[in-house]
C-alpha cells in the first residue's frame, strides 16, 4: 500500500472486509458473545494512585492507533470518555498479530494493570486482548491516511447535521459531547420525576391509540385497527384521560409519555415528541404557577448545581418568581389593539400589519393565537407566564373569576419559546359541552385544529370532578434550553426525517 493515499470509502470498507476474513481464517472470534468488564477510562483517571497495583479490565471502541514495530498504542473510547492502552508483542503474541488486522472503530476489550507513560498519561499495559466486534465500516471522517509506520491518522470529524441526524449511532461515537446532552436530559427527566414523586403524585400510563383525539389543538396521526375495523388516533394530548382519572379519585396523576401531531417540522417542533402532563385536584392556575418556578428550581439545582444559563449568548435565570403578564394586555403592548373589544376587521388589519398570511385563518381565535406568536413571542427572553386567555383559545380551562372574557390559563414562555401550558381545569359538564360545540363551528369554518365533542369525557365530567390544576410541559424544550441547542433535533435521539434518497 503507497503511503499518505487517501483511500476511498470502498477500498476502506473492502480492506475490512479482508481483515475480518483473515481474522477468522486466524481462529480468532471477530463478533465476541461476551466480555466481563470491571472498570472503565472515568474511574480509572479518577482512582489510580501510582504505586499502588490496579488491575483492570475495560472495553470499548478503537479510536486512534499509533504502531512503532512490536509495540503499539491505541486509543479505547467507553461511555465515559477515552484511555490510552499499550500494547506489546513480546507479551501478549498471537494477539498482537491480531491486532495488526484491527482498524479505528473495531471494539475490543483489555485486561492490564494500569501505569504512568513517560509523557504522564494514565494508560493501561495490556496482559490480553480480545477482539468483541470487528466494525465493517469506516468512521464517517473525510480522511483517513496511513503513514510509513501503519499509523493511522484521521481528519475533519463527522459534521454533516442531517447526517448527523440520520445515523445518530456514528453522531455518538465521534462526537462526544453529543452523548453528554442525551445524558443530561435522561438526568432532567429524572429530577422532574423525583420532585412529582417527591410530592406524593401518582405516575400513570393512559392510551397512544386513542378513538377520539384531543385535550390539543393539533392535527393527528391516523391509523385503521383491522380487528375492530375503525379509525384510531395517535394521541395528541394525555389530558382528557388524565382528568378521568381524576374524577376517578386519585390525588395528582402524571405522565411523561410521547405524543404525536401531524404538522410541520421547525427548531422547536418534531411529530413525535415527549410532554409531561400533570393534574392535581383542588388547586388552581396561581398554585400551578408557584409549583412550575419551584419544580425548575429543583431541576435546574439538581442537575446542573445553578440557576443560571447561558442560551445562545444570553444569561437566562430560573429563579422564582417569574414575571406575570396578561395575554390581552401583552398583544396591546405590542400590536395596539383590545383583542377581547376590538372588532374582526381591527383584528384581521392588524394581523396583516404584523405580517400574518389572513387568507388561510377562518376564526377569531385563531387571528389572537397567529398575532400573539408573532408580536409577543419573541420578545419573551426571561421566564416569563403568560396569563388570563380569551375564551375562544381555551376550551378546556375554566372562565375566569373576575375577568370578563378570558380563561385561567398560563403559558411559560423562555428565550421566546412556550414551555409549559396549564389551566384551572373546566370542571363544569355543561360548560364543557357548549365550548366543545363551538370547537365543532370552528371547525366547520375551516380550522382543522378544533376539537371535536368527545361525549365519554362530558360523561366523566358529569359524575363529578374536583376543582383541579392542569399542566403540561415540553420535555424536548426544556431540554434544549438547559443544555443550550438550538433544535429539537439536537435533543432527540432519532429526529423525524424525510426519505432518505438512494442514490
Amino acid at each position: 500500500m503507497e503511503n499518505n493515499v487517501q483511500l476511498s470509502v470502498n477500498d476502506l470498507i473492502k480492506r475490512r472486509y479482508e481483515e475480518l476474513e483473515e481474522l477468522s481464517n486466524k481462529g480468532i472470534e471477530t463478533f465476541a458473545y461476551s466480555f466481563d468488564v470491571n472498570s472503565d477510562s472515568k474511574k480509572i483517571k479518577s482512582e489510580f494512585k501510582e504505586g499502588i497495583e490496579m488491575n483492570v479490565r475495560i472495553a470499548g471502541r478503537i479510536m486512534a492507533i499509533r504502531r512503532m514495530g512490536k509495540a503499539s498504542f491505541a486509543h479505547v473510547q467507553d461511555q465515559n470518555g477515552r484511555i490510552q492502552v499499550y500494547l506489546k508483542k513480546d507479551e501478549i503474541g498471537e494477539s498482537y498479530d491480531a491486532f495488526k488486522l484491527m482498524d479505528i472503530g473495531d471494539i475490543i476489550g483489555i485486561e492490564g494493570f494500569v501505569f504512568i507513560t513517560k509523557t504522564g498519561e494514565i494508560s493501561v499495559h495490556t496482559r490480553e486482548l480480545k477482539l468483541l466486534s470487528k466494525s465493517l465500516q469506516p468512521l464517517p471522517i473525510a480522511k483517513e491516511v496511513v503513514d510509513e509506520q501503519g499509523n493511522k491518522v484521521i481528519y475533519d470529524q463527522f459534521a454533516d447535521k442531517e447526517l448527523r441526524y440520520r445515523r445518530r449511532y456514528v453522531d455518538l461515537i465521534v462526537n462526544p459531547d453529543i452523548k453528554d446532552v442525551f445524558i443530561k436530559r435522561s438526568k432532567i427527566i429524572s429530577a422532574i420525576r423525583n420532585y412529582l414523586d417527591t410530592s406524593g403524585y401518582l405516575e400513570v400510563e393512559t392510551p397512544i391509540l386513542q378513538p377520539l383525539y384531543g385535550g390539543a389543538a393539533a392535527r393527528p396521526f391516523v391509523t385503521h385497527h383491522n380487528a375492530l375495523d375503525t379509525e384510531l388516533y395517535l394521541r395528541i394530548a394525555d389530558e382528557l384521560y388524565l382528568k378521568r382519572l381524576i374524577v376517578g379519585g386519585f390525588d395528582g396523576v402524571y405522565e411523561i409519555s410521547k405524543d404525536f401531531r401531524n404538522e410541520g417540522m421547525d427548531r422547536s417542533h418534531n411529530p413525535e415528541f415527549t410532554m409531561l402532563e400533570l393534574y392535581v385536584p383542588y388547586k388552581d392556575y396561581n398554585w400551578m404557577m408557584e409549583y412550575v418556578e419551584n419544580m425548575f428550581e429543583h431541576v435546574c439545582n439538581s442537575v446542573f448545581n445553578t440557576l443560571s444559563f447561558n442560551v445562545d449568548g444570553t444569561e437566562i435565570n430560573f429563579r422564582a418568581p417569574w414575571k406575570r403578564v396578561s395575554m390581552i394586555e401583552a398583544i396591546e403592548e405590542k400590536a395596539g389593539l383590545n383583542v377581547l373589544t376590538c372588532s374582526m376587521e381591527d383584528l384581521k388589519s392588524a394581523s396583516k400589519k404584523a405580517g400574518i398570511e389572513i387568507g388561510a385563518i377562518h376564526s377569531r381565535a385563531k387571528f389572537i393565537d397567529e398575532l400573539f406568536s408573532i408580536a409577543v413571542e419573541p420578545e419573551l427572553i426571561q421566564p416569563t407566564f403568560i396569563i388570563d386567555y380569551p375564551l375562544e383559545l381555551s376550551p378546556l380551562a375554566k372562565k375566569h373569576r373576575t375577568k370578563d372574557g378570558v380563561v385561567e390559563r398560563f403559558e411559560g414562555y423562555v428565550f421566546g419559546r412556550e414551555i409549559c401550558n396549564a389551566f384551572s381545569e373546566l370542571n363544569d359538564p355543561i360548560d364543557q359541552r357548549k365550548r366543545f360545540e363551538d370547537q365543532v363551528k370552528m371547525r366547520e369554518a375551516g380550522d382543522d385544529e378544533a376539537h371535536q365533542i368527545d361525549e365519554d369525557f362530558i360523561r366523566a365530567l358529569e359524575f363529578g370532578m374536583p376543582p383541579t390544576a392542569g399542566l403540561g410541559v415540553g420535555i424536548d424544550r426544556i431540554v434544549m434550553l438547559l443544555t443550550n441547542q438550538q433544535s429539537i433535533r439536537d435533543v432527540v435521539f432519532f429526529p423525524q426525517m424525510k426519505p432518505e434518497v438512494k442514490s
